[in-house]
């Protein structure tokens, strides 16, 4: 099972975000963290987003293309305040991952527990072959 993560060094999952870099801090946009790793029965993603509100997350899937958006608010901190260390991202989101092939998308399942989005899909049953009689007409 070959998969691209294109984001970074690693061969994993393709993954195409709206903005160029890690933090994206020029264009206000961030990617979360995420680890995509398979089971016995399945495929599971797995995004860090602490902080966050299910109603706040969308999750489209298109072919085995997995696209996963939101936007998460910073109503803690002081209108006016210096930062000394800003390591936090925060505001809208977009993470999109082209996941390899043989697993079902379409029954895919998502939680948002904990701070932690996770979304399983089962692997992909095989098309079952069956043997079909095809009636021939006479043709007098």
């Amino acid at each position: 099972m070959a998969v691209t993560k294109v984001s970074s060094t690693s061969h994993f999952v393709s993954r195409r975000s709206a903005v160029s870099g890690r933090g994206g801090a020029a264009s206000g946009h961030w990617v979360p963290n995420t680890d995509v790793y398979t089971t016995d029965t399945g495929l599971v993603v797995k995004v860090e987003l602490p902080g966050m509100k299910s109603e706040d997350l969308e999750i489209t899937m298109e072919g085995n293309r997995l696209r996963i958006s939101g936007n998460r608010p910073d109503a803690c901190r002081a209108q006016h305040c210096n930062f000394l260390v800003m390591e936090i991202s925060y505001g809208p989101f977009v993470s999109e991952l082209e996941l390899p092939s043989g697993y079902d998308l379409g029954q895919a399942r998502a939680i948002y527990v904990n701070g932690f989005l996770r979304i399983d899909a089962p692997a992909a049953q095989p098309p079952q072959s069956k043997t079909t009689k095809v009636p021939i007409a006479d043709g007098n």
